[in-house]
């Protein structure tokens, strides 16, 4: 019993069209990755710095006053929440209260996100040596914000909020400018106020600045001259992710030639394609089929008249040949 064997062109084609699938893939796997390799940004936050020179009477001496409240610094978080400082030395070596506040918090954070420092003083009090009883500056609450988010740009806020008290005189600041305040026998302060300053990277904000010179003549303090800084707060922005200068594995190159078409199959087998058998011969292309048609009957009884008509010839022929022998 013979069998039959079907070839399958199709499948060759789909073969052909994998290998040349395989052969562009790498090129793509291949492409740059990316990874950190920008610097991590900074913050810094502080409540209070001061820069004052303390001159004592008689010029017998010059005292530095250098102090701060609450300063911070980040890469990594930090915050403080200290309400007072105090210097020695400026006043016959008596601790001087330079600062007192009911709320004084700074906070410096950074991470992948960006970089942030922010300050927040309430009913703070500022004394230089010379004055104890009289304030430098009192002010009901100011806030300092620096924020340099990764792909924004940096954003610098300082807000003055409620009164303002220079050497016992309230006084209305100028937004975002400078307010001078003189008292007679004690001395003059310049303040500026909410200075903001920032670049495509960095940002800074100051709530107040004040520059002081007063001669208050008292516990043998002849000249205070320098300046008082409140509520100051500053951000670098984080270097985002940037692209290897060179892949990480060589790309393959791409094909020089696009893989070549394979003939569809035609509606027929072909000579070389279709059915075989296995002596290696070819089967028609037409086969037999089962079954009738309407015509059946008509070639049949076509067929039995002409063997009943041949079936008479031969005996006409044989009795002729009896009758003649």
């Amino acid at each position: 019993m013979n069998s039959n064997t079907f070839r399958m062109p199709v499948r060759r084609s789909a073969a052909a069209a994998t290998v040349a699938a395989l052969a562009v893939g790498p090129v793509l796997l291949a492409a740059p990755a990316a990874h950190a390799t920008g610097g991590e940004g900074r913050a810094t936050a502080v409540v209070l710095r001061t820069g004052l020179d303390v001159s004592l009477l008689g010029k017998t001496a010059n005292v530095p006053v250098r102090a701060s409240l609450n300063e911070v610094r980040a890469p990594e978080s930090e915050n403080e929440t200290a309400l007072s400082v105090k210097v020695r030395g400026a006043e016959n070596g008596e601790p001087v209260d330079i600062l007192r506040a009911d709320v004084a918090t700074s906070e410096a954070t950074v991470d992948e996100e960006g970089a942030e420092g922010h300050v927040n003083l309430v009913k703070a009090r500022v004394h230089v040596p010379g004055l104890p009883l009289l304030s430098l500056v009192e002010v009901e609450k100011v806030t300092s914000k620096a924020l340099c988010a990764v792909g924004e740009r940096p954003v610098a806020e300082s807000d003055v909020l409620g009164h303002v008290t220079v050497l016992g005189k309230r006084t209305t600041l100028s937004a975002g400018g400078r307010t001078r305040v003189s008292v007679p026998e004690v001395g003059e302060v310049t303040l500026d106020l909410s200075r903001t300053t920032t670049t495509s990277r960095t940002a800074a904000a100051t709530a107040l600045e004040l520059k002081v010179k007063v001669n208050p003549l008292e516990l043998g303090v002849a000249e205070v001259d320098g300046t008082v800084t409140l509520a100051e707060a500053t951000c670098e922005t984080p270097e985002g992710t940037k692209p290897t200068e060179k892949p990480t594995a060589k790309p393959t190159k791409k094909p020089t030639e696009r893989p070549s078409e394979q003939p569809r199959p035609s509606a027929e087998p072909s000579d070389d394609g279709g059915l075989t058998t296995n002596n290696g011969t070819t089967p028609t292309q037409n086969l037999a089929e089962t079954g009738g048609s309407s015509t059946t009957p008509y070639i049949a009884a076509g067929a039995l008249a002409l063997v009943v008509a041949g079936g008479g010839a031969l005996a006409l022929t044989r009795s002729r040949a009896r009758s003649r022998g």
